[in-house]
């Protein structure tokens, strides 16, 4: 286990305290949520710019197998 350290105006630690936003659970989940969204971002952005001849019926079929995969994860955890 990582500890970090963040230095906030105070009033946004206040904030975020009094919200539970700080506690180790939330930002792990913010943490996770953000890194999805980028790797979601980048996929979508080398989809936009890949060749239609690149593109095949097996690399699709993979994104979105792929995709289906981290919704899963991310319904799962928002079970939890």
């Amino acid at each position: 286990m990582t500890t970090v350290q963040i230095t906030l105006p105070d009033d946004l630690a206040q904030k975020t305290t009094q919200a539970g936003l700080l506690s180790s659970s939330a930002v792990e989940a913010m943490l996770r949520e953000q890194l999805q969204r980028r790797a979601g971002e980048t996929l979508q952005a080398l989809w936009q710019h890949m060749s239609q001849e690149e593109l095949t019926p097996e690399l699709e079929q993979e994104i979105v197998d792929e995709v289906r995969k981290v919704r899963a994860e991310r319904r799962t955890r928002a079970g939890s």
